[in-house]
């Protein structure tokens, strides 16, 4: 099975397609002055265009990994956005921590395990 690679650059690449498989590198919102609920949409936004691009969707993710700076000030705003953009049912596995982020405006970063239909 050959291994696909879309916006590669030298350190990474935003999607990687394997065995009926995407893996999307960890996505950040653009408006990194914005609140979590914010940074959270922006971010949910990306992920959607990059599955749609790698061809699936959000109702296929298997898991997700979510990165917050501050898991104690965030997790509930960061949540509201997520219950309102997940459709009901096709919930994924998760996990959910703290991290000392790459940039310190950066409250969300969120990272993507899909299947191809």
């Amino acid at each position: 099975m050959p291994i696909q690679r879309q916006h590669t650059n030298e350190r990474l690449s935003q999607i990687v397609v394997h065995n009926g498989t995407v893996y999307l590198a960890g996505q950040v919102g653009d408006d990194m002055a914005a609140g979590v609920e914010q940074q959270t949409r922006e971010t949910l936004a990306h992920i959607e265009r990059l599955l749609e691009e790698a061809g699936t969707d959000k109702t296929r993710i298997l898991s997700v990994t979510i990165y917050l700076k501050d898991i104690d000030a965030d997790f509930a705003g960061m949540n509201s956005v997520w219950d309102q953009w997940l459709p009901q049912g096709v919930a994924p596995a998760r996990a959910t921590v703290e991290a000392k982020l790459c940039e310190p405006e950066i409250l969300v970063e969120m990272s993507v395990i899909a299947a191809l239909p």
